[in-house]
């Protein structure tokens, strides 16, 4: 009954994202999932990519983002088969508009950081000695807009926030160290309370010492260090103190650590894929963190 009511309304609509289908039929985002995996007369198509992002609950820290659910509901399109022109056609405009999401939201986290550190009292002093990177969705092209609650005031946000690590050189004094967070902090809150905005920054300041120690990657936390540094992309402040990060990253065998987790990533996502689809009813909540989503999207609004 299932797949002869979704059937029946891609007849009528034509391909619809996992969100699109899941609103339209009311059913819980696992069985609409499944159903539509295992319905020979449907067709999933999914644009973007996909990559690595560590998670304590999997083991060996490595899985696949997005995830599953995310990647059904958000980044992927339900359609008929024998109508192929139209899925594709649909999966195009969705990919230009992914894309879209990603290019506006780098073009405001460059805008922000820029007025906030050009109204910095002393900045120009500092200029040559701090640079900003971007990491997270951006740097992949695969932000979205999907609500979900800022974790600090609960506050809703329009989806991917804007990662921003802030790498000073040794030696900066703390009072210049302090105006800088400050001001960032300001910024952040602007744009995470005005109404036209509703944007979260999640950033963190730190030095180039600090930077060496976590590229060591012996721990969680510098694991993660480590994945934010490799696939960040300059933003702001010094390009010459970001080449240095980058070469520090290359020559430290990050790279090729992290080539690994991606494989090991893969390989956890076709093992999870087969699990799901070889369960019947619902999933427990383990299995739910486990394999089919993370922690974080449970309070995402869809």
């Amino acid at each position: 009954m299932i797949e002869t009511e979704i059937i029946r309304i891609l007849e009528q609509a034509g391909p619809l994202t996992g969100a699109e289908l899941a609103e339209r039929t009311r059913l819980e985002v696992f069985a609409l999932w499944r159903a539509c995996k295992k319905a020979p007369a449907i067709r999933l198509d999914t644009v973007g990519r996909r990559f690595l992002r560590l998670d304590r609950v999997v083991s060996g820290y490595a899985r696949l983002s997005p995830s599953i659910r995310r990647e059904f509901l958000t980044y992927t399109l339900a359609g008929l088969e024998g109508r192929s022109g139209e899925l594709s056609a649909r999966a195009k405009s969705l990919g230009e508009d992914i894309r879209a999401i990603s290019r506006a939201k780098l073009e405001l986290a460059r805008e922000s950081v820029s007025s906030a550190m050009e109204t910095l009292r002393g900045w120009d002093a500092i200029r040559g000695r701090v640079c900003f990177i971007i990491a997270g969705d951006i740097t992949y092209e695969m932000s979205h807009l999907v609500p979900r609650p800022e974790k600090s005031t609960g506050e809703f946000v329009r989806g991917s926030d804007l990662d921003i690590i802030v790498i000073t050189e040794d030696g900066l004094p703390d009072d210049e160290g302090r105006l800088l967070d400050q001001a960032i902090y300001r910024k952040k809150y602007f744009l995470l309370v005005h109404p036209d905005y509703r944007e979260e920054i999640d950033y963190l300041v730190k030095d180039i010492s600090r930077v060496r120690e976590q590229l060591r990657f012996d721990t969680f936390e510098s694991m993660v260090a480590c994945k934010i540094l490799d696939e960040g992309m300059f933003l702001y402040g010094s390009q010459e103190l970001f080449e240095q990060v980058k070469r520090l990253v290359a020559e430290s065998g990050i790279p090729e650590r992290l080539s690994g987790m991606q494989a090991k990533a893969i390989e956890n996502r076709e093992s999870a894929l087969a699990r799901l689809l070889e369960l019947e009813g619902n999933l427990s909540e383990r299995e739910a963190y486990h394999l089919f989503y993370t922690r974080e999207e449970s309070e995402e609004i869809y």
